[in-house]
C-alpha cells in the first residue's frame, strides 16, 4: 500500500514537474539565438537583478511568451526592447542606452575611479612630504 501511494505521489509530481517546462518552437536558429539573447538583456521587473532568461518568477515567464511571440511576428531586437521599455520602464534593460537619464550610471563610476586616484596621489604627496620635513 505505501508502494502504490509513493509510486502514485512521483506520478503526480513528475507531471507538475514536466508542466512547468518551457518549450518554444522557433522557424530558424537565428530566431530562438535572438531569443536566447534577450532572455538575458532584458531584466525581471520583479526580481532583484535577474534576466528574464534566467528568473523563475510568473511574470518572466510572462515576459518571454511576449518576446517569442513577437519574434515569430517579425519584430526587430530595437522593437522588443522598446515594447518592454514603454511598460516597465528603464529599470528593464540591463545596457540601458547613454543620454541624460543614465549619464551617472556610466560616467559615475569612472568618476569615483578618477577621484579615488587624485586622493590616494594627495595622500602619497602629503606623507612624502611630512617625511622630508621630519628629516630634514
Amino acid at each position: 500500500m505505501i508502494k502504490t501511494l509513493l509510486v502514485k505521489m512521483v506520478i503526480i509530481f513528475s507531471i507538475a514537474a514536466s508542466a512547468s517546462i518551457e518549450t518554444y518552437q522557433f522557424d530558424s536558429p537565428q530566431q530562438e539565438a535572438r531569443f536566447r539573447q534577450l532572455g538575458f538583456e532584458l531584466r525581471c521587473p520583479k526580481c532583484q537583478n535577474q534576466a528574464i532568461g534566467d528568473s523563475d518568477a510568473e511574470i518572466s515567464g510572462d515576459l518571454r511568451a511576449v518576446v517569442y511571440r513577437m519574434i515569430k511576428e517579425g519584430a526587430t531586437d530595437g522593437e522588443i526592447k522598446e515594447f518592454m521599455v514603454a511598460r516597465y520602464g528603464r529599470f528593464v534593460l540591463y545596457n540601458p542606452p547613454l543620454d541624460q537619464q543614465t549619464i551617472v550610471l556610466w560616467l559615475g563610476p569612472v568618476a569615483i575611479l578618477i577621484l579615488g586616484g587624485v586622493l590616494v596621489l594627495l595622500r602619497i604627496r602629503r606623507s612624502t612630504r611630512a617625511l622630508d620635513q621630519r628629516d630634514s
